[in-house]
C-alpha cells in the first residue's frame, strides 16, 4: 500500500458520513485504497481518486485529497461502472 493513514472524520457530515450515504464503508474504502485497480483524476474535482472492488466485489471510485506523503482523506465514494 502507498498510504500508511487514511484520515477519517466520524463527526457529522465528515468523510465517514458521507461515504455511507453512498452505501459505502471505511473499510471498503480502504480495501480499494491498498488494491486499486486503477489511478486517475476526477473530472469533476480534479483531485486524485482511484477505481478497484470492494470486499463485496461493487466496483467504486474512491476521490481523495493526499494530506501528505503517507496520508490521504477520503472526500467520496460511490459506485461506478466497470471499465
Amino acid at each position: 500500500m502507498r498510504y500508511l493513514h487514511i484520515l477519517w472524520n466520524d463527526a457529522e457530515g465528515g468523510n465517514t458520513e458521507h461515504v455511507l450515504e453512498h452505501g459505502f464503508s471505511k473499510t471498503d474504502v480502504e480495501h480499494v485504497v491498498e488494491n486499486p485497480e486503477s489511478e486517475a483524476v476526477s473530472e469533476s474535482s480534479g483531485r486524485p481518486c482511484f477505481f478497484g472492488y470492494t470486499p463485496d466485489g461493487e466496483y467504486i471510485i474512491v476521490v481523495y485529497e493526499e494530506l501528505d506523503d503517507d496520508t490521504i482523506y477520503p472526500v467520496t465514494a460511490y459506485a461506478v461502472p466497470e471499465p
